[in-house]
């Protein structure tokens, strides 16, 4: 965009022009997804799920086509239900949208104006400071020591004009968390004006007891929402669905934004038969566990060390500086050999790639490719 184009008078510009601050949000990059030349490359660029998704939901979705032609309940009543049911939670305290994502914008929509802030990790996933930035608010970003949200510079960053403090655990594309002692911590340290949005995306893989995605925190506190999506665990990532969970007078607010329709009829009725499946999420999690420290401790064999450990789907592991040895140059040798990694240099991390924990054959695959890339 044209220098002059970002002081123009908006009232005399020759054409519509965007409100400030529009032109410079980088858009979102999502993970590569074809490699020139080669035929059904082995994707795991955006951490889905290697199992697919919950045979149960695939019949949902069929079963679906025969009522393509009917607006969807705009209150996603089934889901609402099924979630309320499974988690213990009060329906009216749910928001849905398509994908998490869509109830990151809402709530940015809802409690930001120009002048704003929101506080986040240095390392934070892109969407949130993307909706953040289009209310015009400021992204205050803080470091991460270790690869890991410092609760004590989150609080060295929170002023009057905080309004949001985002916290993604597991992060992305990190991988590391946090014990529930901090995230407790963090809450009881800011002020009560301030919304602390709990991202659980990939919380379904954090097995260890002193991890807790923040439901219960939520149920009592006034002032937290806690997100979670059927991307990953569930397998749904094409159909888009996610939820958050909050104080009611929060998600009451929220509602009167909310796009009516937004999480479609095939994606309602897929959400609920996976959250049924049970045992495919079972299955889901035990391939994680199973192949995650694996793939950590082969890569370390061959001397690229993984941040973490990990507690999500992937794996975050960085890579010399050396010219022909860099993160980019991998991720080029990959690609030449049908594997697609993630680049995360958007991420401020340009000597990192984030791997998805593949199939058993495309996690070998991955680990023989780098070893050569490493002695080559």
């Amino acid at each position: 965009m044209p220098a002059d184009d970002l002081t123009t008078d908006r009232a005399s510009a020759p054409r519509p022009m965007p409100k400030p601050g529009i032109m410079q949000i980088h858009a979102y990059v999502p993970g590569k997804a074809k490699a020139e030349g080669i035929e059904n490359p082995v994707k795991l660029s955006a951490n889905e799920n290697p199992l697919g998704s919950s045979p149960r939901a695939q019949e949902a979705y069929a079963d679906a086509i025969a009522r393509l032609h009917v607006y969807p309940d705009p209150r996603s009543n089934i889901i609402r239900q099924a979630i309320a049911e499974t988690y213990k939670l009060e329906p009216e305290r749910l928001l849905f949208g398509c994908g998490s994502d869509e109830v990151f914008a809402i709530l940015n929509q809802t409690f930001l104006e120009p002048g704003d802030n929101v506080v986040q990790g240095e390392y934070a996933f892109a969407a949130f400071a993307i909706g953040a930035r289009a209310c015009q608010a400021e992204i205050r970003s803080v470091p991460e020591p270790g690869y890991r949200i410092d609760v004590d510079e989150i609080l060295k960053a929170v002023d009057e004009r905080t309004r949001i403090v985002f916290v993604a655990n597991p992060g992305n594309p990190t991988g590391t968390w946090v014990p529930f002692s901090e995230i407790e911590r963090l809450h009881a340290s800011l002020p009560p004006s301030v919304l602390l949005i709990l991202d659980g995306a990939y919380g379904e893989f954090a097995l260890d007891p002193a991890y807790d995605d923040g439901l219960d925190l939520a149920r009592r506190a006034a002032n937290v929402v806690v997100t979670h999506t059927f991307s990953k665990l569930h397998g749904l990532a094409g159909l888009r669905v996610g939820w958050g969970y909050g104080p009611a007078e929060i998600i009451e607010a929220c509602e009167r934004i909310r796009l009516p329709f937004n999480v479609n009829v095939p994606a309602q009725v897929a959400a609920v038969a996976a959250l049924a499946d049970v045992e495919f999420q079972e299955r889901s999690i035990a391939h994680v566990e199973r192949w995650r420290p694996w793939l950590a401790q082969q890569l370390g064999g061959i001397g690229l060390e993984s941040v973490g450990p990990s507690a999500a789907n992937f794996l975050l592991v960085g890579f010399p500086k050396a010219p022909g040895k860099t993160a980019s140059d991998a991720e080029a040798f990959l690609t030449s050999r049908g594997l697609l990694v993630r680049l995360v240099g958007g991420y401020g991390l340009p000597d990192h790639l984030r791997l998805t924990i593949g199939l058993e054959e495309h996690n070998r695959a991955l680990v023989d490719a780098l070893a050569e890339f490493m002695k080559a």
